[in-house]
């Protein structure tokens, strides 16, 4: 097995081509990132961004003097100028430690290249990239991260600085500088312009890299081709060839086919710039160099940094003699690129979105496609990714004044249909793997057995290579995927690597240039194996755009853009799906890029994985937005569309109805018809777009997007696009409910219950019709706002419509009530304006009869009423405590008139010591009318719960109607508190009993309460005779009522009673009768009386009786016939009846 000197296994080109390009990606991105520092350094006013050393004004003399002088400086002749630094010298051990050894690494990394790039010449291997595909490609991606690593170097402005301080501060502190530092200076000089010195550095190794080079002049320029030549071959199109859609996609060149076209120009062009001799020898050279010229102003060095090719290469060139051609060569392929290339390229994007459009949509319906057309995916997917990054690259370094070919507003178009298949070959990768698990047993170890037998010279280390590949082949089976066996073939992708090291050596027995075939059907396998164990590290390959992380700008506007047109908003969610991409950037030789930024060191500028969360959350947060506004927008014309038809709106037509029957005159001649609601729906034809279907069609698009997938995963964090849309639409209509009730704090002013209920059920119609678009359920939107609506105030401590309609009812309308503006009419069951000098601004009728009263209920539901009854609870506690400090006033008489009921004279005289007798029957009416609206409020909650559940509502009335008399007051209470929710009413308000039972005073004992509130009815009784001089104190038979709301004393008085005798546990019944006895009492004595002022409305007040009868569970008319003569109430109701008709006529 011996084989000289120069065994091509002991050199390990494969492992080290494979370790070198690996590292030498870290210590780009470490490079990298100690350049971004500098400029941030630069950028930021923050003193504390920036070392004091590099800040501090003493220290900067001693800065410029260590860069002017570097790589030498002799400390000891310069104490002065550096003796400042002294005090800093271990802070600046510390802080530039990591920088200074990220200089040594590349250093190192530069020997190591080297070295490898003598032992490649020595070896005199050969480069083919249609044959030793790995061998070529690692080589030549060597090349150009060794060139892009020592430009980025030369760009770092602070590298003399950093290197020198930390050498003095290494001398100060050891004594001596540190030992890689006279090569580590030496190198910084002499790399100030990379390239010439790599141009230099490159002399004998130009035939390796020219061979390599031009090895792609059968690769690039099919690479390279315009949008019409593909169009014209049909390219990456499965239904061309109907007959031919199940034959597998081959090529010789398979790993080619997919090859990126940034790459293979990078190559090109730091290539030919490094053995540029090759130019002027060789033809195909010459052509490639032209081709690559033409087709970009700029490259990409690393992520965002870019190298300007045209100006670059002529500065180089310039210099040397001869070269005047190329020159000419330069300048002219650089008018090219900027006259011809965005146009181009335009039309790629063009043909690549319909083209993978139609990939996309095939593979969709028949993924078993995925099999033999995998390679077209792969095409599609790296083609798509060269044209996006190469416009990424140009829009931000556009050198003409033409901007147009870089602004793309389709590109989230293309961007989209990658992701699709992206997502097509990780959700169908089992499909693929049979159909190659099967074409490697069945076919491709067939091949390659026979190939391997027909080897004329086959050593012994290849021979046991190929018979394992054919060996690892054939034991592959389809069980094994169906048993969801993990498959690696790793080890047979390395071997073939080290394969093609040994046999492209220039003695090699067994070479690889005699046997194509062979090459590029191992190529061919290894493509294969691919498709079976590395579909995800193929997608990143092929289509990753992580590069976006650091084009955050662009990123933004193009989101922006798709967004803004409504074509292009169903693809939005590709730039949220792009995020998942950037974590794909990092590099292990970096590792404070992932981390937190808090151990991050001071080199890294950017946490890229808080960089893809916030901007993913940002773009679905947008996006959520946009549809939100959009549904905002279409419920505002359905409101729009459903507020004319309310009943309202049909006055005017029923009036030109009436008067066209009568043939009058109506209305201005001038004056436009009114359309009628529905007229919108009315079309002449199809073309017709009205401003709704705008929306729908903006907001279907939108959803679409939204709805694409359930949840994304970026950084190990787990995104759900419709919770953000689900969250807006919450927050939105929420805003919008409390908004439609159009509340003015300073007029008062509120829409109508019916009217907010209507354009509510509206706005809900259009939420359902959501559910159409996304999959989200709206019900649970529903019930969170709603259920909110319900409290005084939201989760967000915003008031809500039960506080504005609470307020509003409390403050405007019963405040009128009181001030004698309006009244309750029972025989209406509404409150309504009484004609007074100072109309007011709304009509209360409009606001509180039944039909409003119902949809209040709807709107605010069982709990919104009960805070409304709450509210109103407590403004009769508060009547009932001044009714209580009168009473405490005049409890000396009233204790007296108690007793002393059936002695007239003593009464009268008693009487007139009273005081505060009107405000006493004045707060009673109030506590009554309050009473009267919510004995309203609760019948419509009763009608509204008994249509939504009334099996229900029946059972807690049956529950109410059977509870024995003898049951426990507590329990009885409970139920009444359940009965009271559901809006039934009770012989005794609970509500009105919590009310009244937060008042009890600490100072008083309960028999001093119970006595108050006994007094508290015989003030009331004694006191209702003077309504009887009361002008506005006449019953009116239309209303069923007087129209200073007397006739609400009789509810006042009995659910009064009811509470405060059930708190202090009295008998109603007795007090009750009590209140009857003295009030009839009373009353009669004023039927003797002469004095027509005192009695003009004595008849009216009679009847008040009659009404505390009929209103009381506790009090019988037999009860009343006892105290009061039913005679008199028959001659009351005669007497009213009659003077109403009389006033009437």
């Amino acid at each position: 097995m011996s084989r000289g000197v120069m065994q091509p296994s002991q050199q390990k080109l494969a492992e080290k081509l494979t370790i070198l390009n690996d590292r030498g990606i870290g210590m780009l991105t470490r490079v990298y990132n100690i350049k971004k520092q500098g400029q941030v350094w630069k950028a930021c006013g923050d003193p504390k961004a920036k070392p004091s050393y590099l800040v501090d004004k003493n220290l900067e003399s001693a800065v410029k003097f260590i860069v002017r002088k570097f790589p030498a400086v002799e400390t000891r002749n310069n104490n002065q100028q550096l003796a400042t630094l002294q005090k800093e010298k271990s802070e600046i051990l510390k802080n530039l430690a990591l920088y200074y050894f990220t200089f040594v690494d590349v250093m190192e990394f530069k020997d190591h290249v080297c070295e490898l790039l003598n032992t490649i010449d020595a070896c005199q291997v050969f480069f083919d990239i249609t044959v030793n595909f790995d061998l070529t490609k690692n080589y030549l991606d060597l090349v150009v991260t060794y060139t892009t690593l020592m430009i980025i170097l030369s760009r770092i402005e602070e590298r003399k600085a950093i290197i020198g301080l930390y050498n003095y501060a290494h001398e100060m502190t050891h004594g001596s500088s540190d030992r890689e530092y006279p090569r580590l200076g030496q190198m910084i000089v002499d790399y100030e312009n990379p390239l010439k010195k790599m141009m230099e550095e490159f002399v004998p190794h130009g035939k390796s890299l020219s061979d390599a080079l031009i090895s792609l002049q059968m690769v690039y320029p099919r690479r390279n081709l315009s949008a019409d030549q593909w169009r014209n071959a049909q390219l990456l199109s499965l239904i061309s060839a109907p007959s031919t859609m199940l034959n597998p996609a081959q090529s010789d060149t398979m790993p080619c086919e997919y090859l990126s076209l940034d790459a293979m120009e990078k190559w090109i062009v730091f290539g030919f710039i490094l053995c540029h001799a090759a130019l002027n020898s060789d033809a195909a050279a010459l052509s490639l160099w032209k081709l690559a010229l033409q087709s970009s102003t700029c490259l990409c060095l690393f992520r965002d940094e870019v190298f300007h090719i045209h100006k670059a290469a002529e500065d180089l060139f310039v210099n040397i003699r001869g070269y005047n051609k190329r020159i000419n060569d330069i300048r002219e392929c650089k008018e090219q690129a900027l006259s011809h290339a965005g146009s181009m390229h335009r039309e790629r994007r063009k043909f690549l979105r319909s083209a993978l459009k139609e990939l996309a949509t095939v593979l969709a319906d028949q993924p078993g496609l995925l099999g033999p057309k995998a390679l077209f995916v792969f095409m599609a997917l790296s083609f798509a990714r060269d044209e996006i990054i190469w416009l990424l690259r140009h829009a931000d370094n556009i050198q003409k004044k033409s901007t147009d070919d870089f602004i793309d507003k389709h590109i989230a178009e293309l961007i989209f249909y990658m992701e699709e298949l992206r997502a097509h070959v990780r959700k169908y990768g089992p499909v693929m793997q049979r159909y190659y698990v099967q074409y490697l047993s069945g076919f491709d170890a067939v091949v390659l057995n026979e190939m391997v037998q027909n080897l004329s010279v086959c050593p012994e280390d290849e021979s046991i290579i190929m018979s394992s590949f054919v060996n690892t082949m054939t034991s592959l089976s389809v069980k094994q995927v169906e048993d969801g066996d993990v498959f690696d073939f790793r080890g047979m992708r390395l071997d073939w690597f080290r394969l093609q090291a040994y046999t492209s050596v220039s003695k090699a027995s067994l070479g690889i240039a005699d046997h194509k075939e062979l090459g590029k059907m191992m190529n061919t396998i290894i493509f294969h194996t691919k498709m079976v164990d590395s579909l995800v590290e193929m997608l990143v390959e092929t289509s990753d755009l992580s590069i976006f992380c650091f084009y955050s700008r662009a990123f933004e506007k193009m989101f922006q853009q798709c967004l803004e047109l409504p074509s292009q908003s169903r693809h939005s969610i590709c730039f949220p799906l792009l995020c998942a991409h950037f974590m794909s950037c990092t590099h292990e030789l970096c590792p404070e890029e992932v981390r937190e930024l808090g151990s991050c060191t001071p080199g890294s500028r950017h946490h890229i994985g808080d960089r893809s969360l916030s901007l993913c959350n940002m773009f679905l947060d947008e996006m959520a937005k946009q549809a939100r506004n959009l549904i905002t927008d279409i419920c505002t014309e359905q409101c729009t569309l459903s507020d004319q038809l309310l009943p309202k709106h049909c006055a005017k037509t029923i009036s030109q109805a009436v008067n066209k029957k009568s043939k009058k005159a109506t209305g201005k001649k001038g004056e436009p018809e009114r359309e009628k609601p529905g007229v919108e729906s009315m079309r002449k034809n199809r073309l017709m777009v009205t401003n709704l279907d705008k929306l729908h069609t903006a907001l279907s698009e939108l959803c679409f997007s939204i709805n694409y997938v359930p949840n994304l995963a970026v950084w190990e964090h787990t995104f759900t696009p419709r919770e953000y849309l689900t969250s807006h639409l919450e927050i939105r209509f929420t805003k919008s409910i409390v908004g439609m009730t159009m509340y003015n704090q300073a007029t008062q002013e509120i829409a109508k219950p019916s009217e907010l209920l209507t354009s509510v059920r509206a706005y809900m119609t259009v939420l359902q019709s959501i559910e159409n678009y996304v999959t989200i359920d709206i019900t649970r939107v529903f019930n969170n706002v709603l259920l909110q609506q319900t409290q005084h105030l939201d989760s967000h401590g915003e008031p809500t419509i039960t506080s504005l309609y609470t307020n509003w009812y409390l403050e405007t309308l019963l405040r009128q009530v009181s001030n004698g503006h309006i009244a309750y009419f029972p025989a209406m069951k509404a409150f309504v304006n009484l004609p007074t000098e100072n109309e007011l601004t709304f009509n209360a009728e409009e606001y509180s009869d039944i039909s409003e009263m119902r949809s209040l209920s709807e709107l605010l539901g069982p709990y919104g009423m009960k805070f409304l009854s709450e509210s109103l609870m407590w403004h009769i506690s508060s009547q009932v405590a001044e009714l209580k400090k009168l009473v405490v006033e005049n409890m000396e008489v009233l204790t007296q008139m108690r007793t002393s009921f059936d002695k007239p004279d003593h009464m009268a005289a008693l009487f007139k010591k009273l005081t505060s007798v009107d405000s006493v029957l004045k707060r009673m009416t109030i506590i009554g009318v309050i009473l009267s609206f919510r004995s309203l409020a609760q019948e419509a909650l009763r009608d509204v719960l008994s249509c939504h559940i009334p099996f229900l509502v029946s059972s807690v009335e049956d529950f109410k109607d059977h509870i024995p008399r003898e049951t426990d007051m507590k329990v009885a209470m409970n139920v009444y508190e359940l009965s009271s929710a559901a809006g039934l009413p009770c012989e005794i308000d609970p509500a009105l009993v919590v009310a009244l039972s937060s008042q009890k005073s600490e100072n008083i004992s309960p028999e001093e309460e119970y006595k108050i509130a006994c007094l508290l009815m015989v003030f009331v009784a004694v006191s209702l005779p003077t309504l009887a001089s009361n002008v506005m104190s006449q019953y009116s038979p239309a209303i069923e009522g007087h129209c200073n709301n007397i006739h609400c004393l009789a509810k006042a008085i009995n659910q009064i009673a009811a509470a405060l005798f059930t708190i202090h546990k009295g008998s109603i019944e007795d007090r009750l009768k009590e209140f009857l006895a003295l009030a009839s009492s009373s009353l009669l004595k004023i039927g003797q009386e002469t004095d027509k002022m005192t009695t003009r409305n004595r008849e009216s007040v009679y009847l008040l009786l009659d009404m505390i009868v009929q209103e009381s569970p506790f009090l019988t008319m037999d009860l009343l016939e006892s105290c009061f003569p039913y005679v008199l109430l028959r001659n009351a109701y005669h007497a009213v009846y009659k003077q109403s008709l009389s006033a009437s006529a």
